[in-house]
C-alpha cells in the first residue's frame, strides 16, 4: 500500500464510519435524547447551535457547570441550568453545550466514567452535527473549574484551547498542557480553598512550564479586583483586574488595570494541531482513570495495562528533514509506541529513531489497513487515524 492509497482507505474508513454511527440506532438515540450512558452513570446535557458553521465546521463550546458535591440533585440542577446560558451569548457561530455532572460530588465532572462520555460526545458532534474536530473548546466556573484542570489535562489532545473559572487544580500536573492553552480567572476575594492563592500560584508554574519548553504552555491568568467567587467572565465590557498577580502574591498589594475577559473570546483564537512535531506526555495524567479506554496522546499511545509511576515523562520530536523520530527523554516504564502516518514522516523510506544516549535504530515500517482501523475505532477522529506504528525501546 502506497503514501495515496492509504490516505484513500483513511478517507474511506471514515466515511463508513459515519455511515455506521448515524445508521446504529443506540447511538441515533442518545443523540436525540441528549443523554449518554456509560456503565452506571448517564450524562445529560443541554445543547444549542448557534450561527452558520464556520470553514472546517461548527466550533465546540462545552461549558461547565459549578455546585459539586450535594446530597441532593438540587443545587447542581440549578448550576446546570444557569449554566445553558451564560456563556452561550459570547458564541457567534458554534455548538453550545453544558453537560450535567454524573454524580453530585466534589469532581461531579471527573467521575472515572466522565472522560470516556466526553470522548463519545465529541465524536457524537463531528460525526452528526459537523462539528469541527480541531475547534473543541472546555470551560467551567467553580466545580466545572475544577474539572477543566483535570479533564483537560487528561485528555488535552481533544481540545484546542481551555478556560478555568473559580475552580481549583487539586494539584494536577498541567506538563500534558504543551499544545493545550489555559487560561485561568479568579476573584481576589476567593479565598474558600484558597482559591485565589492557589490560581496565581499555578501561573508561577504555568511560566516555570514555559521557560523549560518556550515554544509551548500558552496561558493567561486574571485575578478579578473586588470581586470573590462571582465575578465576570462573561461580560462584554472590559473588567478590572490586577496587572501583576504574582506583585500582590508576594505583598498583597493591588495594581489595577482593564481587560477583555470574556471566556469565548480568548477560546476561539486557538485551533487545534493534531499531528504537532514535538510532544511533552505524562502518561499517568492520562491513564490513571481506567475507566477511559483511551491509550493514546496525539501520536504516541502507551502499552499495556500498567498506569507508568507520577512523574514519568517522555518527550519526542519528528524531524522530517532527516526522517527521523529524535527521543530526547523517557522515564515511561511502560512501552510507548509512536503512530504514524504520511505526511509526518516520509514512510517509504527507513524511519530512524534516535534515542538519548545518542543510539539510533533504522526501521522499515508498513502502511497497515489494520492500524488504521484500530486508530479510528480507539478515538473517532479524522485527523488521528494513523498507519502505520513503532514501539519505541525502554
Amino acid at each position: 500500500m502506497n503514501g495515496l492509497e492509504a490516505q484513500q482507505c483513511m478517507e474511506q474508513l471514515w466515511k463508513e464510519h459515519c455511515e455506521h454511527l448515524r445508521g446504529d440506532k443506540e447511538r441515533r438515540a442518545e443523540v436525540e435524547a441528549q443523554c449518554m450512558t456509560y456503565g452506571e452513570v448517564s450524562m445529560k446535557y443541554g445543547m444549542a447551535i448557534i450561527g452558520e458553521p464556520e470553514e472546517g465546521g461548527y466550533p465546540v463550546y462545552i461549558a461547565l457547570h459549578g455546585g459539586g458535591y450535594s446530597p441532593t440533585p438540587h443545587i447542581n440542577n440549578q448550576q446546570w441550568e444557569f449554566m445553558a446560558r451564560i456563556y452561550k451569548g459570547s458564541v457567534q457561530s458554534g455548538i453550545y453545550i453544558n453537560p450535567r455532572g454524573v454524580r453530585d460530588t466534589w469532581d461531579t465532572h471527573a467521575n472515572p466514567e466522565s472522560y470516556s462520555l466526553y470522548d463519545r460526545l465529541i465524536e457524537n458532534l463531528v460525526v452528526f452535527y459537523g462539528a469541527n474536530p480541531n475547534r473543541v473548546y472546555l470551560l467551567g466556573y467553580s466545580a466545572g473549574g475544577d474539572g477543566v484542570y483535570l479533564i483537560g489535562s487528561c485528555m488535552p489532545d481533544r481540545f484546542a484551547a481551555l478556560h478555568m473559572s473559580a475552580g481549583h487544580p487539586n494539584e494536577i500536573s498541567l506538563a500534558n498542557l504543551y499544545h493545550t492553552p489555559i487560561q485561568l480567572q479568579v476573584g481576589i476575594h476567593d479565598d474558600a480553598y484558597d482559591r485565589n492563592h492557589v490560581t496565581v500560584q499555578y501561573q508561577e508554574y504555568l511560566e516555570e512550564l514555559q521557560r523549560n519548553d518556550p515554544d509551548g504552555y500558552v496561558h493567561n491568568v486574571y485575578v478579578h479586583v473586588d470581586k470573590g467567587h462571582g465575578f465576570r467572565d462573561n461580560s462584554q465590557e472590559d473588567q478590572t483586574v490586577l496587572i501583576d498577580n504574582r506583585y500582590w502574591l508576594k505583598t498583597g498589594k493591588e495594581t489595577r488595570r482593564q481587560v477583555d475577559s470574556n471566556a469565548i473570546h480568548f477560546l476561539q483564537g486557538f485551533v487545534r494541531d493534531p499531528l504537532p512535531g514535538r510532544l511533552i506526555w505524562e502518561p499517568c495524567v492520562r491513564l490513571e482513570f481506567q475507566e477511559r479506554k483511551i491509550k493514546t496522546f496525539f501520536w504516541l499511545r502507551a502499552e499495556g495495562q500498567t498506569v507508568p509511576e507520577s512523574g514519568e515523562k517522555i518527550v519526542v520530536r519528528l524531524e522530517a528533514d532527516k526522517n527521523r523520530i529524535v527521543v530526547e527523554s523517557n522515564t515511561c516504564s511502560v512501552p510507548i509506541t509512536v503512530l504514524l502516518r504520511d505526511g509526518m514522516l516520509d514512510l517509504d523510506r527507513p524511519v530512524t529513531v534516535l534515542y538519548p544516549d545518542g543510539h539510533e535504530k533504522v526501521h522499515v515500517l508498513e502502511r497497515s489497513l489494520k492500524t488504521m482501523q484500530e486508530t479510528l475505532a480507539e478515538r473517532g477522529d479524522p485527523n488521528c487515524i494513523f498507519c502505520a506504528s513503532l514501539t519505541l525501546d525502554m
